[in-house]
Order: structure tokens, then sequence, then C-alpha cells
């Protein structure tokens, strides 16, 4: 079983993307479902999850469907900035000694945010919501599904598997990037460093070549996180790369 059908095995959410897709396509057979089914990314089993839902979304929900969706642990994300003074706020109301970083308060923060909605809010709704908070993009996430491009971020592996070719790393707050090959690919290609092509699209991107050509490394010179545009650029030219000269592995 791949990353995305582990993922989309989770009662609720399997049972909500199918009654949505019965609803989108009433004259269709199970194995028509499960065959539509097979051909959503993670956002878009995720719209359908939500479309389908009828309870009260909460921060909870959110918090449990991107666990299941994406494997992403929200808790274990820092809040970026407004977000962190929202949880201040909260945590002036929670009893004395509790942390304003907890995981329980982001879910706070989300169910403050939520109130705006008036419980109507939609899968790309809720996307855009926790760029804002956590800077977690999860609509380019959902566009690495089949790169071969694994992503660690917020501390965690985000995307990741066995026969990725590429490795973007990014340290913590995300205001530096390393770009270098996968064990996998040096298996198949007996590189041991970034093909020169790429190395030369990521140096006029402003990366830094490491001694031994294995590594590409960017850090945001005012210490900012690296904004979307440029992780755009980064990605773009990995896939490309993977497009042109390592589809065959």
């Amino acid at each position: 079983m791949n990353q995305a059908d582990a993922a989309y095995y989770s009662s609720d959410i399997a049972q909500g993307v199918i009654k949505t897709l019965t609803t989108e396509m009433p004259d269709a057979r199970p194995a028509e479902l499960e065959e539509r089914r097979s051909q959503m990314n993670k956002s878009q089993i995720m719209d359908a999850y939500f479309k389908s839902f009828r309870g009260e979304i909460t921060g909870d929900v959110i918090h449990k469907s991107i666990l299941h969706i994406f494997e992403i642990n929200l808790d274990a994300v820092s809040l970026l900035l407004d977000g962190e003074k929202e949880a201040l706020a909260a945590a002036q109301n929670t009893e004395a000694g509790t942390s304003p970083y907890s995981g329980s308060l982001a879910r706070a923060v989300m169910d403050s945010r939520l109130t705006v909605y008036g419980g109507l809010i939609t899968g790309p709704e809720i996307r855009s919501m926790l760029n804002q908070m956590f800077g977690v993009n999860l609509d380019a996430i959902s566009s690495l599904e089949k790169a071969r491009i694994s992503l660690f971020s917020k501390d965690q592996w985000i995307v990741q598997h066995e026969h990725d070719l590429f490795v973007v790393y990014t340290g913590e707050g995300d205001v530096d990037v390393k770009v270098y090959p996968t064990s996998y690919f040096v298996e198949q290609t007996g590189q041991n460093e970034l093909p020169a092509e790429l190395r030369h699209i990521l140096q006029s991107l402003g990366y830094q070549l490491d001694a031994n050509q294995k590594t590409c490394y960017y850090a945001d010179p005012d210490g900012q996180a690296v904004p979307d545009a440029f992780k755009g650029q980064t990605m773009g030219a990995i896939m490309a790369t993977i497009r042109s000269d390592y589809a065959h592995l």
C-alpha cells in the first residue's frame, strides 16, 4: 500500500470520500468510484471528506484529518507570529502554568478562526488558514505525491518514499534549505553528488554548493522563512531535472 492509500484508509475519511463521490457520480459502480478515488491527490481527498462532513468542524477535527490524510502532526508544528500572539492570548484564559505553545492551544487558535466561517468552511479554506497559521502549504505538499522528492520541514518528514531521488530539507523556522541526492539516487546512478545541470540552476537561484558538490544550501540573508515562491522554484528545478534525465529510474 502506498503512502496516499495508507492515509486514505481511515474509516471516517474513506466513508466521507465515497459518500461525496457517490453524490457526484450517482450512476457509478463501486469499482468506478474506487478508480476515481485512486486518481485523487491528498488535497482532493481532503475536499471530498469535508464536503461530506456534517458535524461541527473544530480544530480537533482538522488536526485529525490532516494527520490521517497528509500524515502531518500539526501539534508538532510551531505557530507563525500571528498565531503565537493568539495562543498567548488564549493562554491567559487558562490555568497558570499552561504552555502557550501546546498543541491544545494551537487547536484553540483554529477554533477561534473557525468562528468567522459560521460552521461552513471548505477544504481549500482550511488549507489557506493552516498556511497562514503554520506556514504549511498543503496544496504544494499534495503536488509532491508522485514527484519523487522527499521533503523535511516543520521538524518532521512531510513527504518521503523509498524510491525518491532528491531531498529538500528545511531547517528550523524554514530559514534555510538544503538539497541533496537520496541514497536510492546514488545506488541507481553511481553519482554521489547533485547532477551538474541541477547544481547550476540552484546556484542561479542563490544556493551555495558545498565542497563535495553533494549538497546545495541556501539561507535567507535576513533570517526570515524562505517564501513559498522560492520553494516552488526549487521544486520546479528538481522536477524538471527528474523529468528530463531520471524518469526511468
